[in-house]
C-alpha cells in the first residue's frame, strides 16, 4: 500500500498541463459578440439607417424643428413632423422624429442611436423596431422598455415624449 501513496510529480505536471489546455480550448471556443453582430449590423441599418442617416445630419442643428420633411411648415390638417431632443445615454445619443396626422401618431423614426460597436448594432437591430411598434400601438411615449436595451429604451422614450410635446404644444 505504501507504494501507491508515493508522490508523483510527473503526474501532477501532466494533469496541470491538461487542465490548462482544456481551459484555453474552452475560452477560445466562446463566440465573441462581434461575429454575429457584423452581419446583423449591416442589415439592421439598411431599413432604418437608410431613412435616418441623411435626416440625422439635418436634424441635429434644429432639434426643435416642427416642419415637414421638405422644409415646408406643417399645417393644421396636414401631417405634423417634430424631432425630439437628443438624449445622451451611457452608450451614445438617442433621438427620434415623429409624424402625427389627424391627431394620430403615424410614424416614428430613430434618427440617432448607439452604433459605435457591433454589440450596439446588434442590440439596436432588435430594440428599435420593437420600440417603434410599441409607440405606434400606444400612441404615446408610455411604452414598455426592451429587455437588454435599457439605456436605448430610456433615451427613446424621453426623445419620443419631447417630440410629441412639440407636436401637441
Amino acid at each position: 500500500m505504501h507504494a501507491l501513496r508515493k508522490n508523483r510529480p510527473l503526474r501532477r505536471v501532466v494533469l496541470a498541463s491538461a487542465t490548462t489546455v482544456s481551459a484555453v480550448v474552452l475560452l477560445l471556443s466562446l463566440k465573441p459578440h462581434t461575429s454575429p453582430s457584423l452581419a446583423l449590423g449591416a442589415s439592421a441599418q439598411a431599413p432604418r439607417g437608410g431613412a435616418s442617416a441623411p435626416a440625422s445630419s439635418g436634424a441635429s442643428p434644429a432639434p426643435g424643428d416642427s416642419s415637414a420633411p421638405g422644409g415646408a411648415p406643417a399645417t393644421g390638417g396636414a401631417a405634423k413632423t417634430a424631432t425630439g431632443e437628443t438624449v445622451q445615454t451611457r452608450w451614445g445619443p438617442v433621438q427620434v422624429r415623429v409624424t402625427v396626422k389627424g391627431g394620430r401618431l403615424t410614424e416614428v423614426t430613430a434618427l440617432q442611436y448607439p452604433t459605435e460597436n457591433p454589440r450596439d448594432q446588434e442590440i439596436n437591430s432588435y430594440a428599435l423596431p420593437q420600440l417603434r411598434r410599441e409607440a405606434l400601438a400606444a400612441q404615446s411615449a408610455q411604452i414598455d422598455m426592451v429587455s437588454g436595451a435599457t439605456y436605448t429604451s430610456t433615451g427613446y422614450r424621453q426623445s419620443l415624449q419631447s417630440a410629441l410635446d412639440q407636436v401637441h404644444g
